[in-house]
């Protein structure tokens, strides 16, 4: 794929005649040419050739950030050094977004750009009629050759590149061999859906690299069985397992895009029964359709773009109430992908959802069942795809992977299961139903390529998700071992004060890489951190708006819960630990806080929910994390210190730094 509109060598650029680049850039152009947009190549073609006279190397125009979904102005390498620079035609000023914008650019190719990770990166933003320029040439504090960003107007540009030539000191980079280098993105799950939304496919914004399975591969096992089915005329369940972050939800969308047409029988729909990650994904994607269209001066409400986005991405429940309207009408979709399969309501808690809210006091089926009998209406074929994660279960009534497999056994015989290779794994809890439906069905399929084994959630590192599990398992040993294999890549540190959790977050974020506090639902007395878990948030304002906004996660006062940040994730997380989660010698002590006072968690269900939200919290930040245990407070009988100090003594034994 040609990641650029334009490209030559500098040399070639300036004797090039300014209507042919023009007319190259304009050809490549996937929208419908402006002139605004035409006026502002010409005069970044008007700078530059003024500018880079002096200069030997390759410059690009328009190139792509696919994880993004957008491109930097101009590339140019020259000497050792990749110069990002952003331009801002006609501006007086830096904005603080444009300032992110520029940073964001140069993060992507030092993170996901194999032939730049270890380059000299320079990022310049460029407000062409400001009189001010910001011209202190410095790394930044990572000190990973990433410069600061440099702030200028047109006229001073060319001694800027001259001044940053002469600071970087490095072996000159081979043009060629930098090309070839590959692009692996570990795009967020906001970052992913937007950009298959428009249309981009997830081998252009997912890692290929060896050390995972692609997931390209297991994309294009589902739809060869999506194929199967509906060319035989069956009805196939597919379960799809993963580690934490190994992209689950990524195969859903990507799966679902493919298939967006309503008027084609492949039509494909994306079920999640988490709300707040259903609410973030519409509301990211209309306000990206909105802001595109805006820019190509198209006319679309932001309620005309949610109603097409609803139809993409559903809530189960809402899907659930539709069928429930005609119980003999088969659905409009014929392939299902439900996100977080394992969360499904059991019988007896879509049995008392449905006397009290649907005033249906002899409904008979679990949710699974339920949803398995809804595209059994249909008569010639249909797919379930189940994305699968083990150790998920937070809330009272979730069924696990158990329940689909008995509604197959018990009520669906002739349906095919495809199932990976490791939904026999104790964390699924799943042997038990699988063993009987090997002995009872010649149809069930074994594939290795649907369970994705590598966290893609953290491109520092892969192994954060085995130290979380080994952390919660109390198996120190591994734990160690594992922390030491994360060799710094991943920062991982241990404070008792909250300021200085949040002054590590903001040295550590750069750009507009996201940071914030995760607490328990059950961590009740955090108040004297001024930690209200029980304080209203909104989940859309707290993950897509800027740092501007006080209910944004950048202002570090609302925190997410387990709840809320399921199926997400943040660069940079504070996990706040309280009290309702202790560390013993003999083991976890599990406690909820009633009244005015804890209490024991008896129940083993509870304790396995309370267990997973920690492993939720523990695994949500893409770069690094602090984790933040109380010194609580001898005259406070609900935050003593010996109900926080093992906790933090555990943690610290196991090797992370203090700070």
């Amino acid at each position: 794929m040609q990641r650029y509109y334009y490209a030559n060598s500098i040399e070639i650029f300036i004797k090039q005649n300014d209507l042919e680049i023009i007319g190259e850039l304009s050809k490549n152009n996937e929208f419908p040419l402006e002139q605004t947009q035409r006026n502002a190549w010409l005069t970044q073609i008007t700078i530059l050739k003024k500018v880079l006279q002096a200069y030997q190397g390759k410059i690009y125009f328009e190139y792509s950030i696919p994880r993004m979904g957008k491109r930097i102005d101009v590339l140019c390498l020259i000497g050792s050094g990749i110069f990002i620079l952003e331009f801002k035609v006609g501006e007086k000023e830096f904005k603080s977004n444009d300032i992110d914008q520029v940073v964001d650019y140069a993060l992507d190719l030092k993170n996901f750009h194999e032939t730049s990770h270890q380059r000299f990166i320079i990022p310049i933003l460029i407000a062409t009629h400001t009189k001010t320029s910001f011209t202190t040439i410095s790394q930044t504090p990572q000190n990973d050759k990433l410069l600061s960003v440099i702030k200028t107007n047109s006229q001073n540009l060319r001694s800027i590149m001259d001044r940053v030539l002469a600071f970087i000191d490095d072996d000159p980079i081979d043009v060629s061999i930098w090309e070839k280098g590959g692009y692996h993105p570990t795009p967020t799950i906001v970052e992913a859906a937007i950009s298959l939304y428009r249309g981009h496919s997830v081998k252009e914004i997912s890692r290929s690299d060896a050390s995972a399975i692609n997931l390209q591969q297991t994309s294009d096992t589902i739809s060869k069985i999506i194929q199967i089915t509906k060319e035989n005329k069956q009805k196939a369940i597919c379960f799809v397992t993963g580690v934490p972050g190994a992209g689950k939800t990524l195969i859903g969308l990507n799966i679902a895009t493919l298939h967006i047409d309503k008027s084609q029988d492949l039509y494909s729909v994306f079920l999640s029964g988490n709300g707040p990650l259903v609410a973030i994904l519409r509301e990211a994607l209309t306000r990206d359709r909105v802001a595109n269209a805006k820019a190509n001066g198209e006319n679309f409400t932001k309620k005309n773009v949610m109603s097409e986005v609803k139809m993409f991405i559903q809530n189960v429940h809402n899907f659930r109430d539709d069928c429930l309207v005609d119980e003999t009408k088969a659905p409009l979709e014929h392939v299902v992908l439900f996100d977080e399969a394992q969360r499904a309501w059991n019988l007896e808690q879509t049995q008392g959802f449905m006397k009290r809210k649907k005033n249906n006091p002899f409904f008979q089926l679990s949710e699974p069942e339920f949803l398995i009998s809804c595209l059994d209406r249909h008569e010639d074929w249909a797919v379930i795809v189940c994305l699968v994660g083990g150790g998920k279960e937070i809330n009272t009534g979730e069924a696990g992977i158990g329940e689909w497999l008995r509604a197959i056994e018990r009520s669906y015989p002739d349906w095919n299961v495809y199932i990976s290779s490791r939904l026999n794994d104790s964390e699924y809890n799943a042997q038990e139903y699988i063993a009987r439906l090997s002995h009872k069905k010649d149809n069930l399929f074994t594939k290795d390529e649907l369970h994705l084994s590598v966290s893609m959630r953290s491109f520092r590192a892969e192994n954060v998700s085995l130290f979380v599990k080994q952390l919660l398992d109390i198996d120190v040993d591994g734990a160690k071992e594992t922390l030491k294999g994360l060799d710094g890549k991943y920062p991982i540190v241990l404070t008792r004060e909250l300021s200085k959790a949040k002054k590590w977050l903001k040295e550590q974020a750069r750009g507009s890489e996201r940071f914030g506090i995760v607490v328990s639902s059950q961590a009740e007395r955090l108040r004297p951190l001024a930690i209200h878990v029980k304080s209203p948030m909104d989940p859309v304002h707290w993950f897509l708006d800027g740092k501007e906004d006080i209910r944004s996660s950048y202002y570090l006062e609302d925190v997410a819960t387990e709840f809320d940040i399921q199926g997400l994730e943040l660069d940079w997380a504070c996990v706040t630990w309280d009290a309702d989660f202790r560390y013993s010698p003999s083991g976890w002590v599990h406690k909820s806080f009633v009244g005015h006072r804890w209490n024991n968690i008896n129940q083993i269900e509870r304790q396995i929910y309370q267990k997973n939200a920690y492993r939720v919290l523990l695994t949500r930040a893409r770069q690094g994390m602090v984790i933040v245990v109380p010194e609580g407070d001898i005259d406070d009988h609900t935050r003593k210190p010996d109900f926080y100090s093992p906790t933090f003594e555990y943690l610290k034994m196991l090797g992370l730094p203090v700070i």
